[in-house]
C-alpha cells in the first residue's frame, strides 16, 4: 500500500518526556531526520518558553516500536506516517 502524503507532510504526535509535554506537528517528508530533529528542538524550545534547550544530542524514537531514527535518513524513507507517535530525547 502506498503512503499518502498531504502537501508532502506527515502529521505526528511528538512526546517530550523531559518537560512532560506533547505536540501535534506536521513534518516535511523530504527532509533528513537530523534536520528535523534540529527544527523540532528549536520549535519545542520556543513553544515551551525555553524549558527544553535545543541540543545537537537530541534523538528521535518511535514510541511504539522503540526504533531510533538515524540523522542521515530522509523521513520519506522511514516508517513515519500520519498518526505516528515520536519521542524526542536528549541523548
Amino acid at each position: 500500500m502506498e503512503a499518502i502524503f498531504i502537501n508532502n507532510k506527515v502529521f505526528i504526535k511528538l512526546l517530550i518526556p523531559e518537560i512532560d509535554k506533547s505536540y501535534d506537528i506536521s513534518l516535511p517528508v523530504n527532509k533528513r531526520i537530523g534536520n528535523i530533529i534540529n527544527l523540532l528542538s528549536m520549535a519545542v524550545s520556543e513553544m515551551s518558553n525555553g524549558e527544553l534547550r535545543p541540543s545537537k544530542n537530541n534523538v528521535l524514537y518511535n514510541a511504539r516500536t522503540g526504533e531510533k531514527y538515524m540523522p542521515n535518513t530522509l523521513l520519506l524513507n522511514t516508517n513515519i506516517r500520519n498518526g505516528t507517535i515520536l519521542v524526542l530525547l536528549t541523548n
